[in-house]
């Protein structure tokens, strides 16, 4: 994929500024910053520690940063200023709401198993949006057609496969039609034979102009699919650029030693 010559005339969707995470004295994040504009694809890679996991969580709020900043869609995530100026904490009821902009998609797939594939699609929208049950149900339709499962509607969990629980979790996290999506390495739990399958739905996505920000090691991916790689190690940001660049061209010594240990 070619990455636009022009992104001034795109929103940020997601705008992290200099952002960093402590787990006790351990320094996972240390100062990341990045903008993600509207339709961008951006592939997060980096060796196992590296943080790319833990800023997946930091962007959702599901981790609370150290300090720094997230911005979804220009508004600030899990922090507001008041009118003279103060940073304050955001109450767990605007956290919520904002949240409900970001669908996140995990390594397990976390299905509810007492639900079919389409009761598993619908139950956020219903429950949590307030949307009309018609309406619902008709668009669940379309994202099972979407992620090629309709035929699995009446399903539950226990009797799909790896790769078609992942693809229903896929659809479950576009029903509340958020802003941006998070895959966590949404293939590492699956069998070779069916890592296709999510890769497939994941370039459709992406042709659709899904913003996505994506966490894997799959670099047929990455090169196909990305409009930019960010390279993580020890927490701060490697290498930034289109993926021909940072993979194929990378410039400093951990990068180089990254990739040649994962591509030969």
């Amino acid at each position: 994929m070619v990455m636009p010559t022009n992104t001034s005339d795109r929103n940020v969707v997601v705008k992290v500024v200099d952002l960093h995470k402590t787990f006790g004295t351990l320094e996972v994040l240390r100062g990341i910053s990045l903008d993600v504009h509207e339709g961008d694809v951006l592939t997060l890679l980096g060796a196992s520690g590296s943080g790319k996991t833990t800023l997946l969580r930091c962007i959702n709020h599901l981790e609370q940063p150290t300090s720094g900043e997230t911005y979804i869609d220009g508004r600030p995530l899990g922090f507001q200023i008041d009118a003279a100026g103060r940073r304050t904490n955001a109450s767990q009821t605007s956290i919520n709401a904002l949240r409900m902009e970001i669908g996140m998609v995990f390594q397990q797939f976390n299905l509810w198993p007492h639900m079919t594939a389409f009761e598993n699609i619908i139950e956020a929208p219903l429950r949590v949006k307030k949307l009309a049950r018609s309406e619902v149900e008709s668009f669940a339709t379309e994202l099972l057609r979407r992620v090629e499962l309709l035929d699995k509607r009446d399903e539950y969990p226990a009797r799909l496969s790896g790769g078609q629980q992942q693809r229903v979790a896929i659809a479950r996290a576009l029903a509340m039609q958020p802003k941006v999506m998070l895959f966590d390495e949404p293939t590492s739990s699956l069998d070779p034979e069916l890592i296709s399958e999510v890769l497939g739905v994941m370039r459709s996505l992406a042709k659709e102009g899904t913003t996505m920000i994506v966490v894997t090691h799959e670099m047929g991916f990455a090169r196909e699919v990305s409009d930019r790689v960010v390279l993580l190690h020890d927490g701060m940001i490697e290498e930034d650029g289109p993926p021909e660049e940072v993979i194929d061209n990378p410039k400093s010594s951990r990068s180089k030693q990254f990739f040649s240990s994962i591509l030969h």
